[in-house]
């Protein structure tokens, strides 16, 4: 081709080339092309080699990415689109420091999110919780009968175990604890076993039967509590409906701490999705106790942030401290019990 071109004498072909042009073609088909390549005004590449160990192809999300990074150094930068994927341009003078700060920041952030914590549910949990679901059970179908309970005959355990306000903010701090394990009729304990057995068998699960059943425990006591302070002195109210929005709440806190590196800017969301379960299932109904269900819930939530940061700083509780833990809980309902029905005989 540059024989034919002497001999003419005249201008070359489109589709001739010199050598020195055809090894520049070549050299950028075989090897990195976009290292060395530069823009009119004298602006230059960041290649992908120089920032991250793998990958050749830089995707536009990446690119605004790392103009992102340099623009908060105040360095100058383009995006554009290329051959093999976007390309961002720096000044010459700038080439250096860009490469060095994104290599810093691909580093930093090399991990990032963190991997998912890891999730041993304690599935031997399951039928101590299935038990104390069906004990509540079958406690509402003793309190149908006439029984005879430390010399009181008969006893009306709706009478001497609900949350009276005015009542409770005179003394009788058991109510907080005998409320919960009362319902007024069997559809109400059928719903609340139905939609709370589900959250107390997950949580149960997660965090040990013990520490699981303290912190609802604590929740419906200091939702009831809460309650009792707000509403008229004659307001009443029974039902574990309290704990089971206050498990409800220490779902949504455990998992808001626990996931927030992978939730980012969304890590309320958890909070939210149990605040929209708090509306849809504990405000409908003629006989809703509302308040009971929103401190239930709010203490939940707190109970739930604390619980979660013991947890990640001392890890799950272990079998025996989850024993104690289950039998402190239990030792006061059953206290509870027993000052309410001494109580009703005065």
């Amino acid at each position: 081709m540059q024989r034919d071109h002497e001999e003419g004498g005249g201008e070359p072909s489109p589709l001739e080339m010199t050598a020195q042009e055809g090894s520049a073609i070549l050299s950028g088909m075989i090897g990195d092309g976009d290292q060395d390549k530069e823009l009119g005004d004298g602006w230059r590449i960041v290649p992908v080699w120089r920032v991250e160990e793998r990958g050749r192809r830089l995707t536009l999300r990446q690119a605004r990415l790392w103009a992102l990074v340099l623009e908060s150094r105040f360095i100058e930068c383009r995006v554009e689109p290329g051959q093999k994927g976007w390309q961002v341009w720096v000044p010459p003078e700038s080439y250096d420091t860009a490469c060095r700060e994104l290599n810093l920041y691909a580093q930093e952030n090399r991990n990032w999110p963190p991997f998912m914590p890891p999730v041993h549910p304690m599935k031997e949990n399951t039928l101590p919780t299935l038990s104390v679901l069906i004990l509540l059970a079958t406690f509402h179908n003793l309190t149908s009968l006439d029984l005879k309970v430390m010399g009181h005959y008969p006893v009306d355990w709706l009478e001497i175990g609900n949350a009276h306000a005015g009542l409770i903010l005179h003394g009788e701090w058991w109510r907080l604890v005998t409320a919960l394990t009362l319902h007024a009729d069997a559809l109400h304990l059928i719903s609340n076993l139905a939609i709370g057995g589900v959250f107390i068998l997950y949580l149960c699960r997660d965090l040990g039967s013990g520490l699981a059943w303290t912190l609802i425990l604590a929740s419906g006591i200091c939702g009831n509590l809460a309650n009792a302070w707000f509403q008229l002195p004659s307001h009443t109210s029974v039902g574990a409906s309290t704990a089971v929005f206050g498990a409800v709440g220490i779902l949504g806190a455990i998992s808001m701490v626990r996931y927030r590196h992978h939730l980012r800017r969304r890590w309320p969301l958890p909070i939210a999705a149990a605040l929209s379960l708090l509306v849809l299932l504990g405000t409908e109904g003629e006989r809703t106790d509302l308040g009971a269900h929103l401190f239930g819930f709010a203490f939940g939530t707190l109970a739930g942030l604390l619980a979660e940061m013991l947890v990640g700083w001392l890890g799950r509780p272990k079998r025996l401290v989850n024993a104690l833990l289950a039998l402190t809980s239990a030792s006061v309902v059953v206290w509870a019990w027993r000052l309410a029905i001494l109580h009703s005989g005065q």
